[in-house]
């Protein structure tokens, strides 16, 4: 049996939905191909591109002069004070994602498919396919940042066009096209400028063509006789006027070899993919199916290893300028679900959470980019509505507001304050997992904590101090509205970014302060049911059937709550995963649930968790997920996350600690992990089996952890540069 897990997918057909187009990115440019031997389609995706709505000029309500009197109602008991704490604004959604058009490719019908197949190569992000001599590479170049593709065969014809009529395409978008000939070939181009507004998106595509004749047929090109096509495509969103043969220049000084494009590409792109690897043992004719057939087997162990690749390696291509949003750096739909925005209040954190042991740095650079260029508008929003210095992070973004405008009664979003906490502590995992503090990490901590100096201010009968107002995401008490009191995701938050910021800033004045004021919120409180109270305030109701577990914040991605440190509040916690509902089915949901079992060392729901994804028909044959059942709703929520799942079911780290095998689902009885970066500075290879494992640790600095096994707890001294081997009996 080989022992090789297979990196990539492949079908027997061409993709029919833009859903099932194979995918590939840069982290800036995305493309979704379609392998269409008569009609090659590359949709051409952008991370910048976002259609005006009204939200590039929405501001933060200015609602802090009357923030004290919102405090003082709901401190006093009134439980919907808070459905009154806005500026009367209607709810407006962030600038939804868009593609920008198909690179289109028509051949002339040659009769039967001979032997067709398409293929997407995770190893070197290339999207392929092939029908008798015909072939069709796409790639996007993380060396050069364009899209390449590449058509061969014998006597080839095509007529080349840049088609902006996607579904959902608005009928005011007004576009302007050209197409010229050039000595190697031609080049084509687009620009399209949005309804009322002065920004425009323009493409353009360099066309080299070997062999035959190429004539214009505006708004394409035809091309007759030919042995090649390269096209090199890219895409950019700008305000006002780009000059159309500056980028035709641009594109004129890369090298017009696929190639040499190629080799670029792979030194960067092949060597982060293969960092980590997972091999489930699966069985080799399974490995064999192509990824619709596979996904028709929700048991099977090569469906887990393919979606752990396939995961990582849609991760990895979506995270560059930004890191990956509601549907990765893909859509071939104008309509996207929810905007395409970055959702912050869960699902970004959710597909973010395996960059630092799946060894993705890409993506946690993605993610400091992000928040680099929104810190202002953080300060925009701590002012506008809290009257406070620092930051608070919005809970929508379309990636270039980083205001918090999108709210409404029952989604009161601009009263959330974990934010900022929940998008630095995967910063904060990879400053530890490579021995340093990031500068632009502690300068963001430290407005965090300046946040809750200001905020922080009033106190119960006990002299704790409460957060007020406060919001759990989505959810609300069975017995008051949205906006309330001491939501537990909240305390646990500011306590965590006062520490952490703390502990940044070691010997300061600021960090006696901070240190104090967190010592000063209060506990978690236990309910009635014996679990989590998601709000620590006497007489608000938990609402149990819920996506979301916001409440659970400090058992994940947090490690205030531990079976190891605090084993009642782990028991409490364990209760509350317990009695929550899973709503909706979304799929979020469910591996948010995965990501707490695992922590808690529940294995059974860690397992239940997938099952529901798998066996909900939640993947489209690209590999790329969907929100709901059925494949309903585009969405890369559970693609991304999955891999954290299985990482976190088999290794876990701290600084301080080092867990092997605390929850491994039935579905997992053997395998090898390879690569998993932990958070004390080593690398880790794992392989177990029913019998037993066998980790090496390879430790880049000195250190003392605490190792936990099915066996106990033992001290393990590691030193820089010497390879530690584990063994650990499972029986």
């Amino acid at each position: 049996m080989s022992h090789t897990p297979v990196h990539g997918t492949w079908e027997p057909e061409p993709a029919a939905r833009w859903e099932d187009a194979f995918l590939t990115g840069n982290g800036h440019h995305g493309a979704l191909v379609f392998g269409d031997p008569h009609d090659d389609r590359v949709i051409v995706t952008h991370h910048t591109l976002v259609r005006p709505n009204g939200g590039e000029h929405a501001r933060p309500p200015r609602l802090a002069g009357r923030l004290t009197a919102l405090q003082d109602r709901l401190l006093a008991g009134d439980t919907t004070a808070a459905e009154h704490f806005t500026d009367g604004r209607p709810l407006q959604w962030v600038q939804p994602f868009h593609p920008a058009f198909a690179v289109r490719l028509r051949r002339p019908a040659a009769g039967d498919r001979s032997g067709y197949r398409r293929d997407a190569d995770f190893a070197t992000g290339e999207a392929s396919a092939r029908d008798g001599d015909w072939t069709s590479r796409v790639f996007a170049s993380r060396a050069d940042d364009v899209i390449v593709h590449h058509v061969t065969a014998a006597g080839l014809t095509l007529d080349v066009r840049l088609d902006h009529r996607l579904p959902g395409a608005p009928t005011g978008l007004r576009v302007g096209q050209g197409a010229l000939l050039t000595p190697e070939g031609a080049a084509l181009s687009l620009r399209a400028r949005y309804p009322g507004s002065d920004h425009a998106f323009t493409g353009v595509t360099r066309l080299v063509v070997t062999g035959g004749r190429t004539t214009l047929t505006p708004p394409g090109v035809r091309v007759e006789g030919a042995e090649g096509v390269l096209l090199l495509t890219r895409v950019r969103r700008h305000p006002g006027e780009l000059e159309v043969m500056a980028e035709t220049r641009a594109l004129g000084a890369l090298p017009p070899s696929y190639e040499t494009l190629r080799e670029r590409h792979l030194a960067r792109h092949r060597t982060a993919y293969l960092r980590v690897t997972l091999d489930l043992r699966a069985d080799p004719a399974e490995r064999a199916l192509p990824g619709s057939a596979l996904l028709a087997r929700p048991h099977s162990p090569a469906l887990l290893e393919r979606l752990f690749a396939a995961g990582r390696y849609h991760l990895l291509s979506a995270g560059g300028f930004n890191p990956p949003r509601l549907t990765g750096l893909w859509t071939g739909d104008w309509d996207t679900a929810w905007s395409g925005a970055f959702t912050l209040d869960a699902n970004l954190n959710l597909q973010t959470a395996s960059a630092v042991s799946a060894d993705l740095p890409e993506v946690t650079e993605a993610l400091h980019r992000l928040i680099a260029r929104q810190l202002p508008h953080w300060r925009e929003n701590a002012r506008a509505v809290f009257g406070a210095r620092g930051v608070v992070a919005p809970a929508h973004s379309d990636g270039t507001s980083g205001r918090s405008y999108h709210f409404s009664r029952e989604y009161p979003l601009h009263l959330w304050t974990a934010g900022a906490d929940w998008l630095l502590k995967p910063l904060v995992d990879h400053d530890e997992a490579r021995g340093a503090r990031d500068p632009r990490t502690a300068a963001a901590l430290a407005e965090t904590a300046r946040f809750y100096e200001d905020f922080l201010t009033r106190t119960d009968a006990d002299g704790h101090l409460v957060v007020v107002p406060s919001y759990s995401p989505e959810n609300r008490p069975a017995n008051a509205s949205w906006g309330t009191l001491n939501a537990a995701m909240d305390l646990s938050a500011a306590r965590h970014a006062l520490r952490t910021a703390a502990a940044y800033h070691p010997g300061t004045a600021d960090a006696g302060r901070w240190h104090a004021l967190a010592d000063r919120l209060p506990p978690h409180r236990v309910n009635a049911d014996g679990a989590l109270a998601e709000w620590a305030w006497p007489g608000l109701r938990d609402r149990y059937d819920h996506r979301h577990l916001s409440h659970l914040y400090a058992v994940w991605p947090l490690e205030e709550i531990t079976p190891y440190d605090t084993p009642d509040l782990a028991a409490a916690a364990h209760r509350a995963l317990a009695l929550r509902g899973t709503e909706n089915d979304s799929a979020h949901g469910h591996l948010h649930r995965a990501l707490i079992a695992a922590r808690l060392r529940d294995a059974r729901r860690v397992g239940d968790a997938l099952a529901r994804v798998l066996g909900g028909d939640h993947f489209h044959a690209s590999l790329m997920s969907a929100h709901y059942p059925r494949r309903h709703v585009y969405n890369a929520d559970a693609a991304h996350t999955l891999p954290a799942v299985l990482i976190e079911a088999l290794v876990q780290s701290t600084p301080e600690r080092l867990v092997l095998l605390p929850a491994v689902p039935a579905a997992c009885p053997a395998g090898e992990l390879r690569g998993v970066r932990t958070r004390f500075g080593a690398r880790l290879d794992l392989t177990w089996s029913p019998d037993g494992a066998r980790a090496v640790v390879r430790p880049t600095r000195t250190v003392r952890v605490d190792l936990r096994t099915s066996a106990g707890a033992t001290r393990l001294d590691l030193v820089a540069g010497e390879d530690r081997v584990l063994t650990v009996s499972t029986r």
